[in-house]
């Protein structure tokens, strides 16, 4: 029995439809991102296995490596949740009933969500983006007046700005507060569960 019912129709209600509909879209963006970040990280130690064979090595394919398998990571992670593939611990859900281990199972997408909140939070107020529109987009200025050095620092190799290369953090936050919000949805029983035949068969996924 669903903990809690949908429309009279027995259809989604248009909020929490809206809601799925946005995870699958970012879920769908995300698997292509994956791909291509794996893709880039194998070329790129491909590459620098080569050079370095060759004794010309790219000191900057290194650092590029690193910080794509970073996002990567956090892309992939964000995907892991909507597809209900992170780890979990079912020691105490075992052995409670079908109904206990549902309600167990809402409270951890809920304290997912409320994780993915807090980040998102604490993501706003480190990039502070009203405070760099306030001084003018000028990092110099922010950072004397804030002791906020985000915005002049660089990368040591490659010289990409810190904040670009940080961005995927916020990413993360928004994307997973999104598949949370979902996953929750689903499990109070007012959206049906997405049925992944790809994944059936993988540890964990019902």
């Amino acid at each position: 029995m669903d903990l809690v019912s949908s429309s009279p129709g027995g259809r989604p209600l248009a909020p929490v439809r809206l809601v799925v509909g946005l995870s699958e879209a970012v879920l769908a963006c995300e698997k292509v991102l994956v791909s291509l970040l794996m893709a880039l990280v194998l070329g790129l130690i491909l590459l620098n296995v080569v050079t370095r064979y060759t004794g010309m090595p790219l000191y900057w394919v290194d650092e590029a490596a690193v910080y794509a398998m970073v996002w990567l990571a956090f892309i992939g992670a964000s995907a892991l949740t909507r597809l209900r593939l992170d780890f979990s611990v079912t020691l105490l859900a075992d052995k409670l009933s079908v109904s206990n281990a549902r309600r167990m199972k809402a409270f951890a997408s809920l304290f997912g969500t409320a994780f993915a909140l807090a980040l998102g939070v604490m993501c706003w107020r480190w990039m502070d983006p009203l405070g760099i529109a306030a001084a003018g987009f000028d990092a110099k200025a922010y950072a004397g007046a804030t002791f906020n050095f985000l915005y002049t620092e660089q990368t040591q190799t490659l010289r990409w700005p810190t904040w670009a290369v940080s961005m995927v953090i916020p990413i993360f936050a928004v994307s997973m507060l999104i598949h949370g919000l979902a996953n929750f949805l689903e499990d109070l029983g007012l959206a049906p569960v997405k049925v992944r035949p790809d994944f059936s068969h993988a540890e964990g996924v019902n």
